[in-house]
């Protein structure tokens, strides 16, 4: 019997999958899909977040990583699979939850703050990798997620969905869960 939690779990298709993701998330996807309803995402729009100048990559990696899934044993009979682009609906909700946050609050994010360093954006940031936490919060309320397997590095993502659908709820009504993080076990791999 499945619990009622949903979990909604993801790769960006930049390359191939590697190690750290079959210790870190797929092995746990395969046992995920046995207890609780879940969806999988291809994050091809996320991901040209910071390949906008490659799309070609991030497409022809949009099959492979879904071959890396069927790999692994995540079954498509258990699990449902979707490519984020195909959902219209996403880009919509990512609109409204736009109006939810502030640029302050996204530039506060230690998740993406880390990042922007990392990557030496600076004065080339652009406005779609900035506003990426919003975007994932759509991906995991599209499907009323309320568990999403992460690493710790990716709480501030947690937390900040859960502002964005506590302000809509307040607005709306209460349509969206607030989500639970499913912290892994398992380290990053050096």
């Amino acid at each position: 019997m499945l619990h009622k939690d949903i979990v909604l779990t993801g790769d960006r298709p930049t390359g191939p999958l590697h190690l750290g993701h079959l210790v870190g998330s797929l092995q746990q996807r395969v046992v995920l899909q046995n207890v609780y309803k879940q969806y999988v995402m291809i994050a091809d729009i996320q991901a040209l977040t910071d390949n906008v100048e490659n799309p070609e990559k991030v497409r022809a990696n949009v099959l492979e990583v879904m071959l890396d899934y069927l790999a692994v044993g995540i079954d498509p009979s258990k699990t449902t699979f979707f490519i984020q682009s195909m959902i219209p609906e996403i880009a919509e909700l990512t609109v409204l939850y736009l109006n939810l946050v502030t640029v302050n609050r996204l530039k506060r994010n230690p998740t993406v703050k880390a990042e922007i360093q990392q990557k030496g954006y600076g004065e080339t940031l652009t406005a779609g990798f900035l506003m990426y936490p919003v975007s994932q919060a759509a991906d995991i309320t599209i499907v009323k997620g309320s568990l999403v397997p992460v690493g710790d590095d990716q709480l501030p993502m947690i937390e900040q969905t859960n502002e964005i659908v506590r302000s809509f709820n307040r607005i709306y009504g209460p349509v969206f869960p607030e989500v639970k993080a499913l912290l892994s076990n398992v380290p990053r791999l050096p």
